[in-house]
């Protein structure tokens, strides 16, 4: 039975690590002896998240452990990190992100929002946007947001109208409605403090500088740039990269459909509903 491990991936992280190790001696000398150790630690963590001989999470902690075994760090300095409330408050970010999209409670979001504002290709843009400005301050991952419960969207009602790159016919609506979430993704990742994982180390290292940021504070100083970006990107590039079907009335009937597949809203979303209240 196979172990999952993939022993060729081993190898160059192995490799690396050793090989830098081995050049302690020749380290600069503005360079310590456990700084040294740590970055021959770090870079071969790294690369085997490259090369992924194991899940990222496994390679991590063994990097972790290797650095505590190999008494580059002590056990009170190692774990340090896990005492971080703003490292904390990213971890639960994935695990939100992943209740979003394991419970389909973003999807059923999203295909009530394209029911509603869907008619024109345009105000299916801004509703899809909207869906990611809703999910954005309780769902502090861009990439779960745009890739786990928005594009999924996208690509089906591409395909329901069309619009496919292997057909060379992105143009109808597939490329302007992934141009104009790419950017509104971007626009509120940057308007909660919670709306994406490097905020909050943002927000860490103003403090370490003496400069507090609240949650509000934060909203206060991105509300008016975020609203005015919202509104006018997503028409920029309507002008500029225009898609071939500009009325979808179809839409509607469509994310009806879809809402009725997935059947009357279950305790699993519920639940996480509930949690987020």
């Amino acid at each position: 039975m196979s172990s999952g491990v993939k022993y060729r991936q081993l190898i160059l992280p192995f490799l690396i690590g050793i090989i830098i190790w081995g050049m302690t001696p020749v380290r600069p000398t503005s360079i310590s002896v456990a700084g040294w150790h740590i970055l021959a630690i770090f870079l071969a963590t790294i690369i085997g998240c490259i090369t992924r001989p194991l899940p990222i999470g496994a390679v991590a902690i063994i990097g972790f452990t290797v650095t505590v075994l190999t008494k580059t760090v002590t056990m009170d300095v190692a774990l340090t990190g896990f005492g971080n409330a703003t490292i904390w408050l990213i971890v639960m970010a994935f695990f939100i992100s992943r209740g979003f999209i394991k419970t389909g409670l973003g999807r059923r979001i999203a295909l009530n929002f394209a029911s509603a504002f869907g008619k024109h290709t345009l105000g299916l843009a801004y509703s899809l946007i909207a869906v990611d400005l809703v999910l954005s301050p309780a769902m502090p991952s861009s990439t779960a947001r745009a890739g786990g419960v928005v594009y999924p969207i996208i690509d089906a009602l591409s395909n329901a109208f069309g619009s496919s790159p292997k057909q060379h016919t992105q143009r109808k609506i597939g490329s302007f409605l992934v141009f104009s979430e790419f950017h509104g993704n971007i626009i509120t990742s940057a308007m909660f403090l919670t709306s994406m994982a490097g905020n909050p180390l943002a927000q860490l290292l103003a403090k370490s500088q003496g400069v507090t940021i609240t949650w509000m504070g934060w909203l206060m100083a991105s509300i008016v740039p975020g609203v005015v970006s919202l509104t006018l990107i997503p028409y920029l590039i309507y002008k500029l990269y225009p898609p071939e079907l500009k009325e979808m009335p179809d839409v509607k009937p469509w994310a009806q459909k879809q809402l009725t597949e997935m059947g009357k809203i279950s305790l699993q979303e519920k639940l996480m509903a509930g949690i987020l209240s």
